[in-house]
Formats: C-alpha cells, structure tokens, sequence
C-alpha cells in the first residue's frame, strides 16, 4: 500500500547566519566538559538516562515499507550504500506483527537489559513511504506496547507530506516521536553520487514539535574531509536546532553499488585513527546539548567489505575513548552561536 512522494521544495536561507545564544533554546550556556555519564560528549545512552532515568534500550522493527529510491519513483537501486535490508539488517522480520517483533527484540536483548524500557525504532528502508492508513495502526501498535518509552521513524525528509506530520504530531502527545532523517551530505555531488534522490532544499524541519535526528555518513567517495566538516558545521547551526546527530563511517557492504564501485576501483578510506581524529573535530564542533545517537554505526559483518577495522566494534570504542581523553576536548569547545 505504498504512494509516491511528496516533495516539499521549502528553500533554505543562502547563508546561514549564528544566532545569539540566549534565542536559540540551548539549555547549556557553557558545554559542560563531561555529562551524566562522565563522557565529554553528549552521548545518547546520558540523554535517555537524563530523559527516562533509566537505561532504555532501541529495538530494531521493519515497517514493511520500500523507499521512493527503489520502487522506482525516483530510482530503482536505493542509495549506493543501502543494504538488500534497506539499513535495517538488524531489524526484526517484516511479516510479524509489530507487538511480535517488539517481544521477539526484546528476547533478543534480554542479556542486555533487564526489565527496562524500549524506543521502538523502524529502520529499514523508508518508514513514512505509506498512506497514513497504513501508518497510522502500525506506528500506534508499538507506542501502545507498555514498555515502550519512545517511538523513533527512520524515513527521509521528501516523504514527509502534511498528512503524515500530523499523525506524528498525534502520536507525540502520547508518547516522544522521533524522526530520523537521512541527509548524508549537504554537497549536492556527493548527493547526486550517492543517489540520495533529493536536493538540500527538500530538508528542512518542518517537524513541530518532534524530536529530529539527522543521519549522517563520513567517508563518502571524494569527499574531502573539509567538506564533511561543513556538513557536520550546517547541521550545528541549523535553526530550528537539531536535536540529535547520528555520525556514521561509511561501511562498504557485500551487494551494494558501492562495494562495486570500490572492487572496480578502490578510493580511499579511513584508517581508525583518522577516523578517530575526524569525529573528535566533529564533536568539538556541535553544540552542547545536541545528542549524539552514533559515532560508526555497525554493517553486519558478514557483508562488511571495509574497512575492516570496523568490524571489531569494541577495539574501536576503546582506541576512541582513550584518544578522546588524551585530547582533552569535549562537545561545543568550537561551538560559536
């Protein structure tokens, strides 16, 4: 029961100017050099303990749903990094019903978390591609669940028609929505190279209300690393301010258009530690109480091409905590309103 896209074309400004610190609603004036859990950056486990107190954990769900990038809408192949599970390959199976696929998750990281609550989150492919008939019942089954504590929707910025806003803005007032969008980059060749399938001015917020999250990829093919820094520094100053940024490494996975591109002709990527330098620059970047949700992000091992680094999350973890450290920075030190 899919529909085409909506586009909204509602252009940014050219120019991006700071606003003054006490009009933008940033409740910290000065970053705070650690946060609730000791960590120089604003991560999303400190935020959900600050929100819920207490660990909340993000169940993977599939909506069912394709994506305008595939169904041939605006293209068949999806974006050249997006997996056959749409980005979802950790998400539950599709065919099951929402309060299925919540317990079956549940089950899965019972080792985790004892008795605590849950942000149901659709991941796979695009989650607001449907009418909001086919929506609505769906988004409302997982926010009735009783030990879900947030609803998060990963979707794109061009299928976010009035209709579909409205039904989120509802569902708000039961329980949080989130909204994750997929931007990547804010260069229109690495969009086009990409196949992200829209251009910038179909992203803005529109959003009322709801949390928004932005996605976005380091790493990208002939991206430099000037130009990932200026994304990360339009996402830092948009107004009206983000509410969480999640930093992906770009992940060469097994049957995409990107592993070809690089079997056919390898570009460069990066090696942990300039990875690892890269984020501490983006970090140091955002403001204070922006949350970061993801510093790499996981491609299932079976599919990862490269970099293989990547595939061994908790050597990466420790090298960039002790990095981090070392450094002394912390969240917003380059932060300018």
């Amino acid at each position: 029961p899919m529909k085409s896209t909506t586009q909204s074309h509602i252009s940014l400004p050219e120019n991006f100017h700071h606003t003054p610190a006490a009009s933008n609603g940033r409740s910290f004036s000065v970053p705070p050099r650690r946060y609730s859990d000791g960590r120089p950056y604003y991560s999303l486990n400190a935020w959900l303990k600050d929100q819920f107190g207490q660990k909340i954990y993000k169940l993977a769900l599939d909506g069912g749903m394709t994506c305008p990038n595939r169904d041939g809408t605006l293209g068949t192949g999806g974006c050249i990094f997006c997996s056959h599970g749409g980005s979802g390959d950790f998400a539950e199976p599709a065919h099951t019903s929402v309060t299925e696929q919540i317990e079956a998750a549940k089950t899965r990281v019972a080792n985790k978390i004892k008795g605590g609550k849950y942000v149901a989150y659709f991941q796979s492919y695009t989650n607001t591609y449907a009418p909001v008939s086919y929506l609505e019942p769906l988004f409302s089954e997982a926010i009735a669940h009783p030990d879900v504590a947030a609803l998060s929707i990963g979707t794109r910025p061009d299928c976010l028609p009035p209709d579909v806003m409205e039904l989120l803005a509802r569902l708000n007032r039961r329980k949080p929505v989130w909204v994750e969008l997929g931007l990547q980059t804010i260069h229109e060749e690495s969009a086009a190279r990409i196949q992200r399938g829209y251009s910038l001015p179909v992203f803005e917020l529109k959003a009322a209300g709801l949390t928004v999250i932005v996605h976005v990829i380091l790493g990208l093919p002939d991206e430099t690393k000037a130009q990932m820094l200026d994304t990360v520094r339009y996402l830092a100053d948009f107004q009206p301010a983000i509410d969480g940024i999640k930093l992906q490494l770009l992940h060469i996975l097994r049957g995409t258009k990107l592993a070809e591109l690089y079997e056919q002709a390898p570009f460069p990527i990066f090696s942990m530690d300039e990875y690892i330098e890269l984020l501490i620059e983006c970090i140091r970047l955002l403001p204070p109480d922006m949350v970061i949700h993801r510093i790499s992000g996981d491609g299932p091992k079976k599919l990862l091409v490269a970099p293989e680094w990547s595939g061994n999350k908790r050597a990466f973890l420790n090298t960039f905590s002790k990095a981090l450290r070392e450094s002394g920075c912390f969240q917003g030190q380059d932060f300018t309103n």
